[in-house]
């Protein structure tokens, strides 16, 4: 196999955990290597679908969950479990923006083999993580946030970028640092120094959202600040929750402007600031 968006929509549908990571990091190798490139000639994208997943975790409405504290090996457990679930899902919407959208650059489709072959080793590291908590992928339910998403923006690619790595995944980015000082101060060195690697590679995931979401921009003539707060209020209808992480945020290409209409959101303070009369300070 030649054809990247083929092997991409491979990865992409294999269901068991074990066998999605190592075609993975096949993958990723075969690209590294030069084996792998994109054909003009490869059969357009299907029309998208859930990815491969395994039976469980059972995914349910994000406000069933259970809130469990992390006192607890078991509520350390569901922790690690669900942040597992989101680096699972995040090989699959990896491998889904490589499969799904044609015509990009060559470097667009390096980051995002890239990104798989990194979440999926955020993913192993996480699921030995909870075998020594004795616990397994699967074992607590999760919801599909991300997946849903996913298939929402399947027909715009300037919104996947937007929403996808800028707002769902950058909340790892915002939550990630508050986890590491609770676990630390449990004695949970162990958790914490995965969450600590998946917090500094998760900055450069969340860039090449950023970056990708500027070229999608600049290709169609569009103001990206507005743009953004557009596909926010568009496709989520909803305020997004604060602290955010802004030292983080900045290296992964959040404007200034950006940050700040985020925070006035967040305060619900939106009327204070028009980022689409505010063009000329987005840059």
């Amino acid at each position: 196999m030649t054809d990247l968006h083929a092997a991409a929509k491979r990865c992409l549908d294999a269901t068991d955990p074990v066998d999605k990571l190592r075609l993975t990091h096949e993958t990723w190798q075969a690209f590294e290597a030069g084996e792998l490139r994109v054909d003009p000639a490869s059969p357009p994208p299907e029309p998208i679908g859930p990815p491969g997943r395994p039976a469980k975790p059972v995914l349910v409405n994000a406000r069933n969950l259970p809130q469990r504290g992390l006192g607890s090996a078991e509520g350390r457990a569901a922790l690690v479990h669900a942040v597992a679930h989101i680096e699972f899902n995040a090989i699959n919407l990896a491998w889904d923006a490589v499969y799904r959208f044609r015509g990009k650059p060559g470097d667009y489709y390096r980051d995002w083999v890239s990104c798989a072959h990194d979440e999926a080793r955020h993913f192993a590291m996480l699921s030995e993580r909870l075998a020594e908590l004795g616990h397994a992928y699967g074992d607590f339910d999760a919801h599909d946030g991300l997946w849903q998403m996913a298939e929402k923006t399947a027909d715009n690619d300037t919104a996947r970028m937007a929403l996808v790595p800028r707002v769902l995944e950058a909340r790892g980015l915002d939550v990630t640092p508050g986890m590491i000082d609770r676990l630390r101060h449990l004695g949970d060195e162990r958790t914490v120094a995965i969450l600590e690697v998946i917090l500094r590679e998760e900055v450069a995931h969340v860039a090449a959202g950023t970056r990708w979401f500027h070229h999608c921009c600049e290709r169609d003539g569009i103001e990206p600040v507005e743009t953004f707060f557009g596909l926010i209020r568009d496709y989520m209808g909803v305020e997004l929750r604060g602290p955010f992480n802004r030292p983080a945020r900045s290296e992964a290409g959040f404007s200034p402007l950006e940050l700040d209409v985020l925070v006035d959101m967040a305060e619900g303070l939106r009327t204070h600031r028009d980022p689409g009369k505010a063009t000329t300070s987005a840059t």
